[in-house]
């Protein structure tokens, strides 16, 4: 989302007068995150912890959500029906509550260009072509 800051571990789009490979990168980000968004609303529907704000300490927290995924596709593995009714009220219920200010993480701008740069690159190659 354009309205969050560039960060080595945070990826956003290109803006203003694009040329065909920063087009490409912008697409090819935006299907990325569709996934990310769509495997989260899926977390967030089986795992309603991951609905609240969480005291975990930030190198827990992707520790807890690897540990969420592993169960998920346990769950899925074993024929646990997911319902789709989890995911919309996950969503109903997350609209409750507020997001992090932002504004706050101004730092690392210049790894976060390169890292974007080198994944304008990758997605331009034959490879990021798959």
């Amino acid at each position: 989302d354009p309205a969050y800051p560039l960060m080595p571990w945070l990826m956003k789009p290109y803006m203003g007068a694009l040329d065909t490979e920063k087009e490409l990168f912008n697409y090819r980000l935006s299907k990325c995150r569709m996934v990310v968004e769509c495997a989260f609303g899926r977390l967030k529907g089986r795992w309603r912890s991951l609905l609240t704000r969480s005291d975990l300490s930030q190198t827990n927290i992707p520790i807890v959500i690897a540990a969420c995924c592993v169960l998920h596709n346990l769950c899925e593995s074993k024929g646990e029906t997911f319902m789709v009714g989890w995911e919309v009220e996950a969503n109903r219920l997350a609209a409750d509550y507020a997001q992090p200010d932002t504004r706050a993480i101004r730092r690392s701008q210049r790894d976060a260009l390169r890292i974007r740069e080198a994944l304008k690159a990758s997605f331009q190659s034959e490879q990021g072509n798959q």
